[in-house]
């Protein structure tokens, strides 16, 4: 290590593939000697992120500092926003990282401030999807995209998650000012080991938050249609939570006729991938999803959408990839669950997922953007 960092990651919600993404790089960052901190809401997660920051706390050098953060933008935010400059400035960091929309724009404004005060600070960003899911032709999105050109002058190092997202950045933002780098989510080595069904597997599974962007909607109407089409009732499981949750829930006892669900509170990962044969990724807009990761590498056949960097993991071309509609989904279903076999030969082989969405590969690639940033403002 040629210098010892302090290192801030910014971010709102501490849910999902955006939290994993930041407890791994602190984990390395860790590792390899830097001191790391976390700045994020206080008012997201549940109990299973409870544990995940209680076991992350112990070892956080810079600690763990959360403070009620407004999903979106009014006036609330001002308050918000003060309370954060004054924890983030206390922590005098080097490296100033944030994570999705709102906690890249604090990155960026808060360093910026920094910077006014001689501060050396970084100001790196990390869309992971975020503000890039809105539509450029509503009134949202102009805003949104309006922010982002502004912030993107105060932004010295994007890293993009995958090339969908550099290419939604560059189609409704701009190409961006700064230097911006390419670094695939990565997997631990441990997380390639198989997982194998539990004797009560149910035929489908679904792992992730409960709210419509990310499908169980379209899912449980696929799988509704294609226990029609088998000619049986076919069993479900959803793991994960979120406040649209008991609307899946009144939806799924609607089609109960057709489908068993059960509905389970969020639970690691490998844990869940027992509980179902078939994983189906109904997402309507995903930017580099671990949890796509996460299952092929524990050995599970999936259905996923042809949505964002997915197609970067599985390959254009996949046959286990669907549009994020009804009718696409349950006829993947069909075929799927009539021939699990010949459909599990359709996952991306071991050997190459292995290669490109390493962990350590992942943290090696952004030490080395931090670095390069800090020389260039030196």
């Amino acid at each position: 290590m040629s210098r010892k960092l302090r290192i801030v990651h910014c971010f709102r919600s501490p849910v999902g593939g955006l939290f994993r993404h930041v407890r791994d790089l602190a984990h390395a960052q860790l590792a390899a000697g830097h001191d790391v901190g976390i700045v994020c809401d206080s008012t997201t997660g549940g109990a299973y992120e409870d544990k995940l920051f209680a076991d992350i706390e112990k070892i956080l050098t810079l600690g763990v500092k959360r403070t009620p953060m407004q999903r979106h933008v009014g006036p609330g935010d001002l308050a918000a926003a003060w309370r954060t400059y004054r924890i983030i400035s206390e922590l005098k960091p080097d490296i100033l990282h944030g994570h999705g929309a709102k906690g890249g724009a604090y990155a960026r404004l808060f360093g910026s401030l920094s910077r006014a005060s001689r501060s050396r600070v970084a100001r790196i960003y990390t869309p992971h999807g975020g503000s890039l899911h809105y539509d450029v032709d509503t009134l949202t999105g102009k805003a949104f995209f309006a922010a982002e050109r502004l912030l993107g002058r105060a932004t010295d190092q994007f890293l993009f998650v995958s090339d969908y997202e550099r290419r939604t950045y560059e189609t409704k933002v701009g190409v961006p000012r700064a230097p911006y780098r390419l670094v695939y989510n990565g997997l631990r080595a441990e997380e390639f080991a198989a997982v194998r069904d539990s004797k009560s597997a149910t035929d489908l599974l679904y792992v992730g938050m409960m709210r419509d962007l990310k499908g169980p909607d379209l899912l449980l109407e696929a799988a509704a249609d294609a226990a029609g089409t088998i000619g049986r009732r076919l069993t479900m499981t959803m793991v994960g939570d979120g406040d649209d949750k008991p609307r899946y829930q009144s939806r799924a006892e609607a089609l109960r006729d057709r489908l068993d669900v059960q509905l389970l509170p969020a639970m690691p990962a490998r844990d869940a991938f027992k509980l179902g044969r078939v994983m189906v990724v109904p997402s309507r807009a995903e930017a580099m999803p671990y949890i796509v990761l996460e299952a092929l590498a524990a050995r599970k056949p999936m259905i996923a959408s042809a949505v964002g960097g997915i197609p970067e993991i599985f390959g254009s071309g996949s046959a286990a990839l669907v549009q994020p509609e009804v009718d696409d989904l349950a006829g993947k279903i069909t075929t799927a669950l009539s021939d699990e076999k010949t459909y599990r030969a359709l996952m991306p082989a071991q050997a190459e997922l292995r290669k490109r969405f390493s962990a350590d590969e992942m943290a090696r690639q952004i030490e080395a953007a931090y670095m390069a940033t800090l020389e260039r403002l030196a």
